[in-house]
């Protein structure tokens, strides 16, 4: 009788691990409550021009949702792991200003596989509760493969580790591309020229929004994607307390 107890507090115990286990990530950090929204960190692309984020921001804050952009450091072509470690200070700050448990990140472009590497690499699933990203080259672009191959002096860091194939992206999309913690929404255009192929902006385990499925007839090239009407539209229906979802009854 005493053998037959011991085994049933034994197996009860490995119930809660496994319970446990399944309520916490794997880096032992309980999962972001979804209900409640923090500031929005939004992150410019490569070359680091935030002026481009604007229409982001303000229809972010049309929504009275507290935004900080980030600025990364130098030119904005450097190391994508430096400038994930200096959005993990930059998101925890804003967190902590706000009172909030969590952050919102929406990652432009490259800004986009910065946020994924602060997510997997440095802790970032503990306060991310959503990654938006926008026409991020999440496995590569042919175009930085093309500038390597042709202009290998004019490459930069990020240029080599945004090409396909890199060590980096390879690391990165090794495994879950969408690891638990915050929900993942990826935004994309087809007419896209700069990162190609296309679905190189898609996630395993994401909410993909190609513009087109929503706005068919759209033309929106890469540059204009933070002020696409389907991008704005999806900042709603994306980044809210509800399941993340396409927009619809949008104004094309």
């Amino acid at each position: 009788m005493l053998t037959l107890t011991c085994l049933l507090a034994t197996g009860a115990l490995v119930v809660l691990a496994v319970v446990a286990a399944g309520l916490l990530g794997s880096d032992g950090a309980k999962p972001v409550a979804q209900d409640r929204q923090g500031p929005v960190v939004v992150v410019p692309g490569y070359g680091g021009r935030t002026e481009s984020l604007a229409p982001i921001v303000a229809a972010l804050r049309r929504e009275e949702r507290q935004v900080v952009v980030f600025t990364p450091d130098g030119d904005g072509t450097g190391d994508l792991r430096q400038e994930a470690g200096r959005l993990g200070e930059v998101a925890e700050d804003a967190r902590r200003r706000a009172g909030s448990d969590s952050v919102d990140v929406i990652g432009y472009s490259a800004g986009g596989v910065v946020a994924r590497l602060w997510v997997r690499d440095q802790g970032g699933g503990k306060i991310a509760r959503r990654v938006m990203t926008v026409g991020s080259p999440h496995h590569g672009t042919t175009r930085a493969a093309l500038a390597a191959q042709l202009a290998s002096g004019s490459c930069s860091e990020a240029c080599v580790q945004l090409t396909p194939d890199s060590d980096l992206l390879r690391r990165l999309n090794a495994g879950d591309e969408s690891p638990a913690g915050p929900l993942w929404i990826t935004l994309r255009s087809t007419s896209d020229q700069v990162v190609t192929p296309t679905d190189s902006a898609t996630l395993e385990g994401a909410l993909d929004i190609a513009v087109q499925e929503v706005c068919p007839g759209s033309t929106t090239v890469h540059g204009a994607l933070p002020g696409d009407p389907v991008v704005l539209a999806a900042l709603i229906s994306t980044l809210g307390t509800g399941a993340p979802a396409a927009p619809t009854g949008v104004s094309c």
